[in-house]
This record gives C-alpha cells, sequence and structure tokens, in this order.
C-alpha cells in the first residue's frame, strides 16, 4: 500500500520545480566541487514517514548524491535520533534540503499525530481513520501517512463508495424520495461491490438507515451516552462510526462506547509537522 515509485516520482519532480524553477541562485555559489556528509536528526520524537520522498529529493537533484536511512517508514523515534546520512556534491544537498524536509516533516507529523490517536483506543475494537479533508494532490501520501501511524483509510475518493451526509439528504427530502428510495437506486444501478454509508445526527434517523440496508452508518456528533445507546440498537446489523469533533482527549472515551470506527479529519488537515533538521557537520 506504500505510493509506486512513479507517484513519488512525480510529486518530488513538481515540488524540486516549484522551488528551484531557474536553479538554486544561492547553492550557484558554492565551490563545484565541494561535497558535504548531511545528517536528517529529529529535534523531536515522532513517528518517520516519507523516507523514499526524502531518497527522491535529493537522487533527482542530482544522482551523485547518496541517501541512507536508518530507520523504515512507520518506525518511531526519540528526540535526536539521526534518521538518515546524505552525502554528495554540497551544491544539490542544500538545492534539495528543503523539498526533502517538508515532506518528511509534514507525513512524519501525520503518521505521528496517529500514532497518539491508536495509542489512546489501544484495548478497545474501534480503528481511528482518516477523512478525505487533505491537501488537494497530496491525499494518496497523506494517508500512506495515516497508516505509517497505524490508522486506517476511509474511502479514498468520491468515487470509491457511496455516501450520503446531511445535504445530500435534505436535497432527497426536498424532491420527496426517501432514504431507502436512494438506496434502493443506488444498489439498482451500481456494482454489488459498492458500499454503502449513511451519515445520522439524530437517534431517530438510525432505524431508516438500517431498513435501507445500509453497510455502514456514521454517527454525526453524538453525544457519548447516545453513542452507547446507538451501538446497542444497532446490534451489529451494520458498522458503527463515530465522526464529529473528536479530539485526543475524547477519543478513548469515543471507542469505549463500542464504535467500530472512529474518523478523524484532524489527522490530515490539522497534524503540526514534525520539527526535522538537516545538519552538516563543519569541516
Amino acid at each position: 500500500m506504500k505510493p509506486s515509485p512513479a507517484a513519488i516520482e512525480a510529486l518530488v519532480r513538481a515540488a524540486l520545480a516549484e522551488d528551484a524553477p531557474w536553479g538554486d541562485l544561492s547553492s550557484s555559489l558554492l565551490p563545484a566541487d565541494a561535497r558535504v556528509t548531511a545528517q536528517l536528526v529529529a529535534r523531536q520524537p515522532g513517528v518517520l514517514c516519507g523516507a523514499e520522498l526524502v531518497t527522491a529529493a535529493f537522487t533527482l537533484t542530482d544522482p551523485r548524491t547518496t541517501t541512507h536511512f536508518h530507520l523504515t517508514d512507520a518506525t518511531p523515534f526519540a528526540a535526536n535520533t539521526t534518521l538518515a546520512t546524505i552525502e554528495g556534491p554540497a551544491a544539490s544537498v542544500l538545492q534539495a534540503e528543503r523539498v526533502a524536509l517538508n515532506l518528511v516533516q509534514r507525513l512524519s507529523g501525520i503518521a505521528t499525530l496517529t500514532a497518539q490517536f491508536v495509542r489512546e483506543t489501544a484495548g478497545t475494537h474501534a480503528h481511528i481513520t482518516d477523512t478525505r479533508k487533505t491537501t488537494p494532490t497530496l491525499r494518496l501520501f497523506e494517508r500512506y501517512a495515516v497508516r505509517c501511524g497505524g490508522g486506517h483509510n476511509h474511502r479514498y475518493s468520491l468515487s470509491d463508495a457511496v455516501m450520503l451526509k446531511d445535504n445530500h439528504l435534505a436535497v432527497l427530502a426536498a424532491a420527496g424520495l426517501t432514504l431507502t428510495d436512494a438506496v434502493a437506486q443506488a444498489r439498482a444501478t451500481l456494482p454489488h461491490t459498492t458500499h454503502i454509508e449513511i451519515e445520522v445526527d439524530r437517534f431517530d434517523q438510525i432505524d431508516a438507515a438500517l431498513a435501507a440496508d445500509a453497510h455502514t452508518i456514521l454517527l454525526d456528533n453524538f453525544s457519548l451516552a447516545d453513542l452507547r445507546t446507538a451501538v446497542t440498537h444497532i446490534a451489529g446489523r451494520a458498522l458503527t462510526e463515530a465522526s464529529g469533533g473528536v479530539t485526543l482527549a475524547t477519543v478513548a472515551a469515543v471507542a469505549a462506547t463500542g464504535v467500530d470506527l472512529i474518523s478523524v479529519g484532524a489527522l490530515t488537515h490539522s497534524a503540526p509537522a514534525l520539527d526535522i533538521g538537516l545538519d552538516i557537520a563543519p569541516a
């Protein structure tokens, strides 16, 4: 489930072109024969994600540069850990530095935050999942980072599953269509493998979702008490997903209600970049 080499190269080439469209003016002032050994060092603890992107950033900038990672993706590390060693022409290493750091800091930040959520739900059967609240064009990589942190992926795109949310239900109601009608149409026209999920924000909507034979019922912004009641009422007839404002402070209590899934948009839209630096030792 790792991003393909082609996807990695496409992303990194675009990032490098954005950062140095006409070359690196600063690094062009360095002696052409100057070489460096640099270390990728974690300033804080976390979970690694993005090793292959870092390698690609340096190699695509200059194939004479070598990158050796001491850890693999999904590996936790302590502060001050040396994650990788990079050797090559000084100008090339410095030109690729920011792109490499931006990618590994962003993805490791997501992996680290996900791991914290997963750790809070230990001992329950709830899975932590991401959402489509990702950075445009970076979804493939951000969702990979979620997996590196021990989380799970929700539907990848709008083309992957039926998910009827509150606005869909409002349009259906205005058109005089019931939820059962809409799901029946989906089952009649879409492949039998299509997953159907229905979002509810009130307890009295659950029976309609069950009558429509939804595979998953998303319980949006339910209180803890209502989540427990809903899980008992649904009784395994559909997967149950809790969503809406779940934080590290609340996720353990949400998981304890017995829900199957907890979707957390913050994993990708609010994860802080991890502090990782590139250090070049003085000659």
